[in-house]
């Protein structure tokens, strides 16, 4: 199976049969992963290093600003696209086989993690998964230790509180905490003088 094919099959979001030719692709690439994410996390790089280092592991998916403090984990790394400007803290974990995406500028803080696979609830295909993309705004700022969970989509200009496990999705310009997280308040956006 060709990487496009398999990207495909995640978005499609259909039910991945374990031992299928797309549960075997996942396998295949999360070798991949470990052996780039080995070499992020096992020496001291430049930050152009390890610009160059995350290009290969997204397949070209990030921007060329990336900002990174290793170590950083990722089980697939193919289905991640990381805007300009990202910054992303050490620890962090991203299962991205259903299609991670970030924003512009977000901030991403000490080791979140973002989830995208579900596995099937019924014991006898519980091996099976079921992938969910997460969608991460520009400008958010998600802080220490969260967990986004499958399928949530965080709009533009958020902030996700130390801590939280973010269920369902957070509204622009909004901030959220807490396990599950739940709205705390608006953020009052000023705007700048074009002047």
């Amino acid at each position: 199976m060709e990487l496009a094919e398999f990207l495909d099959a995640m978005r499609s979001q259909a039910e991945v049969t374990a031992n299928s030719e797309v549960h075997l692709k996942m396998h295949e690439l999360s070798q991949q992963a470990l052996r780039i994410t080995a070499e992020i996390n096992g020496a001291y790089h430049t930050p152009q290093e390890l610009r160059a280092l995350m290009q290969e592991l997204t397949n070209g998916g990030c921007g060329e600003d990336l900002g990174l403090f290793p170590p950083f984990y990722t089980d697939c790394g193919k289905n991640t696209r990381i805007g300009r400007g990202v910054f992303i803290n050490a620890g962090c974990q991203f299962q991205d086989q259903g299609g991670v995406t970030i924003g512009d500028y977000a901030l991403i803080g000490p080791k979140t993690v973002i989830a995208t696979l579900n596995h099937d609830l019924q014991p006898e295909k519980r091996a099976n998964l079921h992938p969910l993309p997460v969608h991460i705004g520009s400008r958010v700022w998600i802080g220490a230790n969260c967990t986004i969970l499958p399928g949530v989509t965080i709009g533009d200009g958020a902030v996700v509180a130390a801590g939280a496990v973010v269920t369902k999705d957070v509204a622009s310009n909004t901030v959220v905490g807490g396990v599950p997280a739940r709205f705390i308040k608006r953020i009052d956006v000023v705007e700048e003088d074009a002047s």
